[in-house]
């Protein structure tokens, strides 16, 4: 005859059990397995894709940052530093609580389709400004030379990379501010410039983090 005491006590010990079981497994074993395959395959990717510069982190090479100067009294957003190779369009585009640009807090797109009234606008005004940031004397950014990711935020607002073509459109702008012949500015958007992974996958892109970073060089050898 069965006693629903010693049934129960069974039943939870055996429960008990594959609790303690498959916390092991699952909770201890299989995390210090990944990671060790990780460390020991791919420590780069496993550690954030660390970018180091100095001796220290700088950052990541999966996540944009801004280049800006220092907020001044009044202002909502800072300036961008034109010193610097500039990422894609600041906090997404237009004011949105969504899109804020590099904040990885929070990520995502504006969310509003292509003939949206408000977007189009903010499209025409941050093409405005590239061609007016980037115009210096003896070069003039034409307005159907910038390309869409000098105007567009990526869908996440993360996107560390630029095109090579919006590069070049500041490669005079960079070679003006900082004293640097042009030729040698070119050179260090040439030596960044990745290629379609595996050959076919994406579109050619620059980091800009690292673009800095090698400009940042040039300026102090110079």
């Amino acid at each position: 005859m069965n006693n629903p005491v010693t049934d129960t006590a069974r039943l939870l010990g055996a429960g008990l059990r594959a609790l303690l079981a498959l916390t092991l497994v699952t909770g201890v074993v299989y995390p210090l397995v990944v990671t060790g395959i990780a460390q020991g395959l791919f420590s780069d990717k496993a550690n954030g894709s660390e970018i180091k510069s100095d001796g220290g982190v700088v950052g990541s090479s999966l996540i944009g940052q801004p280049y800006n100067l220092p907020l001044k009294e009044g202002e909502e957003t800072p300036a961008a530093d034109l010193k610097w190779f500039q990422g894609r369009p600041h906090n997404g585009l237009g004011a949105n609580s969504v899109n804020t640009r590099y904040s990885i807090l929070l990520s995502g797109a504006t969310n509003r389709s292509g003939d949206n009234e408000e977007l189009i606008q903010w499209v025409k005004d941050a093409k405005a400004a590239v061609v007016k940031e980037n115009s210096v004397a003896g070069y003039t950014v034409e307005p159907e030379e910038v390309p869409a990711d000098a105007v567009t935020s990526s869908g996440s607002g993360l996107d560390p990379h630029i095109s090579p073509e919006y590069a070049d459109i500041q490669v005079h702008r960079i070679a003006e501010k900082n004293g640097l012949p042009f030729a040698e500015v070119r050179k260090l958007v040439d030596a960044r410039t990745e290629g379609r992974t595996l050959g076919f996958i994406g579109e050619p892109r620059v980091n800009v983090l690292e673009l800095n970073i090698a400009l940042r060089e040039l300026v102090a050898k110079s």
